[in-house]
């Protein structure tokens, strides 16, 4: 089966580092194969024999945390609920400019927070499209703030163990996964 691991808060701010190259080297001390990373900040194809993303995050997390000495929550998906969300086209209806940043948060497990969507701040530069199998889906328009006060928003209705990634990310994750 082949998996997603998505890393949360390493290689951020020169804090928490990660090289790459080490991350993937204790992928395969788990005997985990056809081990790819993209970017720098903790993302993880591979393929494993288990068949539950629960019983992998137990067994990658500890491990990288004893590993890198810090504790790094990890958020696992089979690849093709990453390809379902792709093919699903989350953004078509929102115009891209310079400005406009698309983001995929990823929650744990499946759950669905306690906020109703669509969602926006008051100045309508963070929006929260919609949340379904186990995603967020928020813009954040560059034009309308200066500050991203959009990650908070979603910590604290979704709480810390969730993982963000732009959408230029996502589309990178799928060259490997084809």
């Amino acid at each position: 089966m082949r998996y997603v691991a998505l890393l949360r808060g390493i290689n951020v701010g020169g804090h928490h580092k990660v090289p790459m190259y080490e991350l993937k080297k204790e992928f395969s001390n788990l005997g985990f194969t056809y081990i790819s990373t993209i970017l720098n900040s903790g993302n993880v194809i591979f393929e494993s024999d288990f068949n539950c993303e629960d019983e992998l995050m137990k067994t990658i997390s500890p491990h990288i945390e004893k590993v890198f000495h810090f504790p790094i929550p990890v958020t696992i998906r089979k690849s093709d609920i990453i390809l379902n969300i792709i093919n699903s086209n989350p953004f078509q209806n929102i115009e891209t400019t310079k400005d406009i940043r698309q983001y995929i948060t990823f929650l744990p497990g499946n759950s669905s927070g306690e906020l109703s969507t669509p969602w926006s701040s008051e100045d309508n530069s963070f929006r929260i499209l919609e949340v379904r199998d186990g995603v967020i889906i928020s813009v954040l328009d560059l034009a309308l703030t200066t500050s991203i006060k959009g990650m908070a928003v979603l910590e604290k209705h979704f709480g810390k163990n969730i993982t963000t990634r732009s959408w230029n990310t996502i589309k990178r994750i799928e060259k490997l996964l084809k």
